[in-house]
């Protein structure tokens, strides 16, 4: 190969090595929604709190384990789940979509019901930590 096409190559795979830019933009969007719809300043803690707490039989732990550098497996049907630190796993937290999603999916099969602007916006606050 070429040098040209050896230098293009290398800076690829490095670029697509490094974490989303687009992180921090697709969080501040989804905390500003959850603001409008009456969500208080996000506190990180509550969002662990609610995190680890049992809501009947299931916590978010359950699935997601207690250490989110490691993957988890959900309880019912055994499949992987990707770790949930962006700091491992930078497809975390990276589409405002994906992450809305998520959040009415596993809401409803853990709490019963939707989570509240603010439960998302705590918990949002402590996973952008991990």
């Amino acid at each position: 190969m070429n040098r040209v096409v050896m230098v293009l190559l290398s800076l690829g795979l490095w670029a697509s090595a490094q974490p989303s830019l687009a992180d921090e933009a697709v969080i501040s969007s989804l905390m500003e929604r959850y603001r409008a719809a009456g969500a208080d300043q996000p506190d990180a803690a509550r969002g662990e709190a609610l995190w680890k707490r049992k809501h009947g039989e299931r916590s978010c732990e359950t699935c997601h384990g207690s250490d989110l550098r490691r993957p988890g497996k959900h309880a019912r049907t055994g499949k992987r789940i990707e770790a949930m630190a962006p700091s491992v796993n930078p497809q975390r937290l990276s589409k405002a979509r994906k992450i809305e999603k998520w959040f009415l999916r596993n809401c409803k099969w853990t709490l019963g019901r939707e989570c509240s602007a603010r439960e998302k916006a705590d918990i949002l606050a402590w996973l952008k930590q991990q």
